[in-house]
């Protein structure tokens, strides 16, 4: 039966594909752009949004067992339900740690809602689903790349703030064991970096990386706010620095999930930075 990959472009539903390709697992998937795709040959490709219903039809449930759920603005009910009409027995679903609400700041945050929707959405269509809920990616420090390009200073709120970082490699390494087993059917999965690094340390590790020295300029989170505003709405502003200033004192705890589930260590921060090099001018 074949895996239905959604989101199969970005950065985690890529590397679902690729990971799926390599045990020969047969996949398609949705693509708004199928000719820029750029996915393996072995894989079927087909034209679709899930912003737009009407376009999830067609090939696209055919010999579809299990499907992964990337976490869209819109378009994650009709995708569940018409999976569920198709005959799918299985969905994976990214979604996020602040879905738990296991802190008052996630309440409140954006990050709660949305993925809260989506996981009550996947579970509405009654199929048996596993929820993937990650900490912070690590693919989050790209935003730093500008400043390193540009030279040897990052400016930054909370330098002591530290979380654990999660690698994408890591987070599709458990969607494809998930996909491909039937181990975590029905379960939730908390995922995280192997270890909590201060914002300073991070950096620190993408600068080994490169082979220089960087340095973490602390600033005000007012400061923050101002420089960002043209950037991001505010309640995603908020929502950061929510984060950063709870784990000054409490760092985020770093959870085994990634080895429990695949069976090797979870890759660390200066791997993911190795890996990254090129994006920050490596």
């Amino acid at each position: 039966m074949t895996i239905l990959v959604t989101g199969a472009t970005g950065a985690i539903g890529r590397l679902v594909v690729e990971q799926l390709v390599d045990r020969q697992v047969p996949v398609r998937a949705l693509s708004r752009s199928p000719h820029k795709a750029a996915l393996p040959a072995a894989v079927d490709v087909v034209a679709g949004d899930l912003a737009d219903p009407g376009s999830l039809t067609g090939p696209l449930f055919d010999q579809v067992s299990g499907v992964f759920v990337f976490p869209a603005e819109t378009g994650v009910e009709a995708l569940a339900e018409r999976a569920a009409r198709a005959g799918a027995d299985h969905l994976v679903v990214l979604s996020s740690l602040a879905a738990a609400g296991e802190h008052a700041r996630d309440l409140r945050s954006p990050s709660y809602a949305h993925h809260r929707a989506v996981e009550e959405s996947v579970s509405a269509s009654g199929i048996p689903a596993t929820v993937l809920r990650p900490g912070p990616f690590a693919n989050n420090l790209l935003a730093w790349s500008h400043a390193i390009r540009s030279g040897d200073t990052v400016q930054g709120p909370y330098a002591k703030s530290a979380q654990a970082p999660i690698h994408e490699a890591d987070i599709a390494a458990v969607a494809v064991e998930a996909l491909t087993t039937d181990t975590y059917r029905g379960a939730t999965l908390h995922l995280t970096g192997p270890e909590a690094l201060t914002r300073a340390e991070q950096l620190r590790t993408i600068g080994n990386a490169l082979g220089r020295t960087l340095t973490y300029q602390e600033i005000s989170p007012g400061e923050f706010r101002s420089a960002m505003s043209r950037f991001m709405p505010e309640p995603i502003i908020t929502m950061l620095l929510d984060h950063w200033s709870d784990t000054v004192d409490r760092p985020d705890t770093a959870l085994n999930t990634v080895q429990d589930v695949t069976g090797r260590p979870a890759r660390t921060l200066a791997q993911w930075a190795a890996d990254h090099a090129a994006d920050f001018g490596g």
